[in-house]
């Protein structure tokens, strides 16, 4: 008689269940060893959640794993993604319409008869190009691609 060997298949998440994404399972496992290395978790305890977080398949699954430990101090300001391709073209023509603006200005002071720089000008020139790429459109920042109750 031949016995077939079980293998155990993970219960299949609730339909509304949200997947864990590896950056979450790494996030959690993060946490988890900076809670063991000052000491809030043994660290059987540590090895144990470490596993049970990259054997999650659900965020659900993760947020217990933190129970008990302190969140994070949050930064003052959220951190910023890089631009996103379309803005950092847009910014480079905004640049460069920006300097041949200020060449001009400049070049027409040089020559011509104005007694003073346009220094007014070229400030809000300048100005605008700075406000332009502050508010320009980013990718997400990495501190957003973690949910809050995860952080």
């Amino acid at each position: 008689m031949t016995t077939t060997p079980h293998t155990t298949v993970p219960p299949e998440p609730a339909p509304d269940a949200l997947l864990a994404s590896d950056a979450e399972r790494e996030h959690v496992t993060a946490r988890l060893r900076v809670a063991a290395a000052e000491g809030r978790l043994t660290l059987a305890e540590s090895d144990e959640r470490q596993a049970a977080a990259y054997a999650a398949r659900t965020r659900d699954e993760l947020v217990p794993l933190l129970s008990g430990l302190p969140r994070p101090p949050q930064p003052r300001r959220p951190r910023r993604g890089p631009l996103t391709p379309r803005a950092r073209r847009n910014v480079a023509v905004h640049l460069g319409v920006t300097a041949g603006l200020f060449l001009v200005m400049v070049l027409a002071w040089a020559v011509g008869p104005a007694p003073f720089v346009p220094v007014g000008p070229l400030f809000l020139l300048l100005l605008i190009l700075f406000v332009h790429s502050r508010r320009a459109e980013r990718e997400p920042s990495p501190d957003e691609a973690i949910p809050a109750e995860l952080r």
